[in-house]
């Protein structure tokens, strides 16, 4: 697949989406739009006679909406990568998490700039990379997991007083699946970057809060870092440990993005390592680039505890590969297997 054209199937009722969007993806020669729908009905029968790659797929649509489309897809392609195109709405970030959760492998934004170029250079920044990521996924050879260092029965350096998270791409699922398996009497404080767009983490951290029962909330600057409770970053800013007053508090900023993106994890480690030294202990979760690396390795020279998710249950092994590779990670282990792990190094 990675020396061959990638197909696109792009599902939209907007004529101009579906237009800035083919414009966007046909930029690069190694993917292609080689179909487009109105409607869900009509990818479902488009695909009958063709082929695709990867599906594009708008939320909301007259005949049949994206949510009904998708569950479809998943019961008839279930290989079949989908990505839901969103607006940036309450309502939108509200459908587009129960499209996560029933098996889309990632979400964009929907074009918000106000002329044609700005939206085409948005659609290829947030659409490109994630459409080559999902594919080629399937098209690597699986790690050697002997060069990696897993299963490691090993204690950090001291006890966790923080956990730091970063996450991307297939990342509101392994949250979920990460958070609700944690036992009740996990109560060190929990710091997330899961790149998402504004809007989109609040209601991120009200699913959250609903699955694990443990109060979670989009950060707020100058906030308490309390134990017990889970904190997101908020779309477009990037989250930051900070010292007041002998308390350690939330910091939020708006400086350069960092590999891309705003929240970035690597300003997140890098604050942990800096306040918390060897008591942090972070996890990186699935996600495409590279994301975080950096901050990693602060984390590391102070002897911090780093738990990278494996390939094998990763959406895209971008960001917890980088860690692995670079030795940073303590362990890498399956999605399944952090939680159970967590409790153990904090002895409970």
């Amino acid at each position: 697949m990675s020396h061959s054209i990638i197909k696109v199937l792009l599902v939209d009722d907007s004529a101009v989406i579906r237009g800035l969007m083919t414009q966007a993806i046909n930029l690069d020669a190694k993917v292609k739009v080689v179909g487009s729908a109105m409607h869900g009905q009509s990818a479902l029968i488009w695909l009958q006679k063709n082929q695709a790659d990867v599906v594009v797929l708008d939320v909301e649509m007259p005949v049949m909406d994206g949510i009904s489309c998708l569950k479809q897809l998943r019961q008839l392609y279930p290989e079949l990568p989908v990505i839901m195109a969103s607006s940036l709405t309450r309502a939108g970030a509200e459908v587009t998490l129960q499209a996560l959760d029933l098996g889309a492998a990632g979400c964009i934004p929907k074009p918000v700039a106000t002329n044609a170029t700005a939206a085409i250079e948005q659609v290829a920044r947030d659409l490109l990379p994630l459409i080559k990521a999902l594919v080629n996924k399937h098209d690597t050879d699986k790690s050697d997991y002997s060069r990696f260092p897993t299963n490691v029965a090993q204690r950090p350096a001291k006890t966790p007083m923080v956990m730091v998270v970063g996450a991307s791409t297939g990342g509101p699922n392994a949250l979920k699946a990460m958070l609700t398996a944690l036992p009740e009497k996990f109560s060190i404080p929990i710091l997330i970057a899961q790149h998402m767009p504004p809007l989109f983490t609040r209601t991120l951290a009200e699913h959250i809060e609903r699955e694990t029962k443990r109060p979670t909330s989009e950060a707020r600057d100058g906030a308490l870092i309390e134990r017990n409770h889970i904190y997101i970053a908020p779309g477009d800013f990037h989250m930051v440990i900070d010292k007041h007053n002998d308390r350690m508090i939330i910091r939020l900023n708006q400086d350069e993005p960092e590999h891309f993106c705003r929240p970035s994890v690597n300003p997140l480690y890098a604050s942990a390592a800096k306040w918390y030294g060897s008591s942090v202990l972070a996890v990186m979760l699935t996600g495409m680039g590279d994301d975080g690396i950096e901050g990693a390795e602060s984390i590391s020279e102070r002897k911090g505890y780093i738990i990278a998710q494996d390939e094998q249950s990763s959406v895209v092994w971008g960001m917890p590969g980088a860690i692995a590779k670079a030795g940073l990670a303590s362990q890498v282990l399956p999605l399944r297997n952090i939680a159970p792990e967590l409790a153990r190094l904090c002895s409970l």
